[in-house]
């Protein structure tokens, strides 16, 4: 059985409780939805390198992502999360009051963000346009990551996605990365990651 940071464990609770979709699929692969586990995983992997440096998120929901960011980042680190719908915020901001490295703020996460970096790491979890330049937002070596996507094997042979994928064109057009796409272990979701070389 998986085991899971005591924070996410009550962000996963109070996501229930607001009755804020666990999975793609709740939401209907429409509206906004949590970090998956393996997401978070791979998150807390990386926020766990993040010694004296900076984290933001772009959409933070209730919370789940932030959670394992913040069970994982060191002491050195800073998150800053945001997220453009009040109570949302609100909730998040509530589970993560007692860690004074997490900063939620209410509002345009592009614009938020936009001047609070630059970012050793970058989670552009569903707060983004596809006209922003997140890139710019990354120090050199800094990583970008975007989840809710179907692997690209995976996706129907009709699918507008398999030749217009604005994600996709952000990791893989943009010169300044290197990107890679990871399929997580269900195979029905995968998560982009890019680091900005230059």
């Amino acid at each position: 059985m998986e085991e899971f940071p005591p924070l996410v464990m009550r962000a996963q609770a109070l996501a229930r409780q607001l009755g804020f979709p666990l999975t793609r699929q709740e939401a209907g692969y429409a509206g906004p939805s949590a970090s998956l586990p393996g997401v978070g995983r791979f998150l807390a992997l990386l926020a766990a390198g993040c010694i004296g440096g900076r984290i933001g998120e772009l959409g933070t929901g209730v919370g789940i992502g932030a959670a394992w960011i913040a069970s994982a980042m060191p002491a050195s680190c800073m998150l800053i999360t945001a997220e453009i719908d009040q109570q949302r915020a609100t909730a998040a901001r509530e589970l993560l009051a007692e860690d004074p490295r997490v900063e939620v703020i209410t509002g345009d996460a592009v614009t938020i963000i936009s001047s609070r970096g630059p970012f050793d790491l970058l989670f552009s979890d569903g707060g983004w346009r596809a006209d922003a330049d997140l890139v710019s937002l990354l120090r050199i070596g800094g990583r970008i990551v975007n989840d809710d996507l179907t692997p690209h094997k995976a996706l129907p042979p009709d699918s507008p996605f398999l030749t217009n994928d604005p994600k996709r064109r952000l990791f893989f057009g943009d010169p300044r990365l290197i990107s890679t796409e990871v399929v997580l272990p269900d195979l029905q979701n995968s998560l982009l990651v890019g680091t900005r070389t230059s």
